[in-house]
């Protein structure tokens, strides 16, 4: 196996693992018939703080989890892959604080799913693209917004049924984690790059 075929593959590794788990979890609760929405964050709630490590892995329906298990692939490869360094880091920043401002701040309801980290993960790579002039960080984030489908409109309250505070807290820890990381993990200079340098147009 190449080197870049071992990266590939390690990269793939924990974003599948990782949306198996999410389908273990829903396939459990339609097998057993139970709800487990109970725990989900249920913001200024002490029982409701455990929502923070097991909200992202309850889902309303399998059209929920679909919606989320795809971008989460795309994107926890494409983080996995261009920022090995920050990555661990970065999910476990999106994770826990987006989850923990929702406790604090967020409407008093069971808020679940792992849209949340689907918003981080964007911000994060849109912007890390940005500050390193990245265009592959760019790409990926615009084309998982195309496909999500209303993405940037997430953020905003409008469906009661939406946390849209999730969309909206994972956005905001993933734009300062690209700042934070913005020396980690340096963009690859590719060679067009450096054909561009040695002959400047005016």
């Amino acid at each position: 196996m190449t080197a870049e075929k071992k990266k590939l593959f390690q990269s793939l590794f924990y974003p599948i693992a990782f949306v198996i788990l999410l389908w273990l979890v829903k396939i459990a609760e339609i097998t057993f018939g139970i709800n487990l929405a109970y725990l989900g964050i249920f913001p200024r709630k002490i029982s409701g703080l455990i929502g923070i490590i097991t909200a992202p892995f309850i889902h309303a329906d399998f059209n929920h989890l679909i919606s989320n298990s795809i971008p989460l692939l795309l994107l926890g490869l494409g983080i996995s892959y261009s920022y090995p360094t920050s990555s661990r880091k970065l999910f476990l920043a999106v994770y826990v604080l987006h989850g923990l401002l929702v406790w604090i701040i967020a409407r008093q309801a069971y808020h679940i799913g792992a849209s949340g980290l689907v918003y981080g993960f964007v911000s994060f790579l849109f912007f890390s693209g940005i500050i390193r002039r990245d265009n592959r960080s760019i790409a990926l984030a615009l084309i998982v917004t195309f496909l999500y489908g209303g993405l940037t409109w997430g953020i905003l309250p409008i469906k009661a049924e939406t946390s849209w505070e999730s969309h909206l807290f994972g956005s905001i820890i993933g734009i300062m984690f690209a700042f934070i990381f913005r020396k980690a993990d340096p963009a690859p200079k590719y060679d067009w790059e450096d054909e561009e340098e040695a002959n400047p147009r005016g």
